[in-house]
């Protein structure tokens, strides 16, 4: 009895001296994230040309010793450290993307970087995060590295491209990454991903189980009237008046045909197209919009009403009008076993009461591909100065306290080791 006493206190001594060893790493790293971050926020490329950004990715981690995938949905980075003992996959990914966003910030590395977005001239920025999310992914990767000694099994860093959206015409994102079969060989038992909040306060990590971000579509709709003389509307079939009345008819499928005590969902239309000037009535009108749900059944419905609505609403009007909805991104979904063994690494990492349950968001991830095919969790990490007001993602004025990046690595490290060694 004395002698497994003994050998308890030593591995407690043990594991207690290897998380020391970590924590310390851990803290030593916050002044490279902070390097790295800022690089790669003064050099910002948009989806699916994220070419010197996956070169600074790949040579980091080849130099830690770490086996190096490139070109993975075009630009995409993996890297695959084994441990020093058998056992599951984990995989953790990050986003390397920018955004079309003329930069605003006043910060010494301020974005200045222009291009042409849909003809349009514009800045790029890192109007979301993904620069953190890279930083705090090459840090995870970095710890890692030193501790092989402490990975029971295989860890496999994703740096995914284009999570904003493939250029038109392009596939992209993580949906390709998984066509590829980037949560193969070795296979992925599960996957954690993370985002950072410019409106929550540094230091927390919020989270849900079960649908947490909306699924995501695009649709476009055509309406062809009849050309006049804007003086003589009633020579016309006017596309603009109809465009009006379909977008109010199309709330109605959300105000009086959605069950919104199950979720919420939003149909938004962004744009409208139609017209040269003033004292013309055209003959075509095009809408474009979004579309966001966190049910399949209820996504299903306002597919199926938006497609009886459109044309017979042009119709009533003596138009036409066709719409298409894009397949879109699925609802991020954290699979609710997986998520309720984790909750305990959580909260290990930045303490109980700075962990907190939320309410689904509409807004939309493509973290949900890899979800689609493995268990995952994704969670939310502070991001915001604690007082300050919050800034908005994509927008010119979005903004980052860098302390927060450092529990992005702390998070990881502990998710990946609890999970491994389960």
């Amino acid at each position: 009895m004395k002698k497994r006493l003994l050998f308890i206190f030593f591995l407690a001594f043990c594991f207690a001296n290897a998380q020391h060893g970590l924590e310390k790493d851990i803290d030593a790293i916050e002044s490279k994230l902070i390097e790295w971050r800022r690089d790669f926020h003064q050099n910002p490329e948009l989806s699916n040309r994220e070419f010197k950004t996956a070169e600074k990715i790949a040579k980091h981690l080849r130099s830690l010793g770490i086996e190096v995938q490139t070109g993975i949905a075009h630009t995409g980075v993996v890297g695959i450290l084994k441990g020093k003992l058998p056992g599951k996959v984990v995989a953790l990914r990050a986003d390397i993307d920018a955004l079309p966003v003329t930069e605003r910030t006043d910060v010494p590395f301020k974005s200045t970087v222009r291009t042409t977005f849909n003809d349009v001239e514009t800045g790029v920025m890192h109007a979301c995060g993904h620069d953190t999310h890279i930083s705090i992914l090459m840090g995870t990767a970095e710890i890692f590295s030193k501790h092989k000694d402490k990975i029971r099994g295989t860890i496999v860093f994703i740096f995914q491209p284009a999570e904003e959206g493939a250029p038109k015409g392009e596939e992209g994102g993580a949906e390709l990454m998984v066509k590829e079969g980037v949560l193969k060989n070795p296979d992925v038992d599960a996957i954690f991903g993370l985002h950072i909040s410019a409106g929550q306060d540094v230091g927390t990590i919020s989270y849900k189980p079960g649908g947490i971000m909306a699924a995501s579509q695009s649709f476009e709709i055509n309406v062809k009237g009849k050309q006049s003389h804007g003086s003589r509307p009633w020579t016309s079939i006017d596309p603009i008046m109809i465009s009006a009345k379909i977008i109010d008819g199309l709330q109605t499928i959300i105000s009086r045909e959605s069950e919104l005590t199950k979720e919420g969902a939003v149909i938004t239309v962004g744009k409208i197209t139609s017209g040269v000037r003033s004292n013309i009535i055209p003959e075509n009108a095009t809408m474009i919009g979004t579309i966001r749900t966190l049910d399949y059944d209820m996504q299903a419905y306002i597919n199926k009403r938006m497609e009886e609505m459109v044309p017979a609403i042009a119709k009533a009007y003596r138009a036409e009008a066709t719409i298409d909805i894009a397949k879109g991104y699925p609802i991020t979904y954290n699979d609710p076993k997986l998520t309720a063994q984790m909750l305990p690494s959580l909260q290990k990492a930045a303490g109980a009461e700075n962990v907190n349950v939320i309410k689904a968001i509409t807004g939309a991830e493509d973290f949900s591909f890899f979800q689609k095919e493995v268990p995952g969790l994704y969670f939310f990490l502070g991001g915001k100065t604690v007082g300050k007001a919050p800034t908005s993602h994509h927008t010119p004025d979005f903004y980052i306290d860098e302390s927060g990046m450092k529990l992005g690595v702390k998070t990881f490290v502990q998710l990946t080791l609890d999970y491994l060694n389960n």
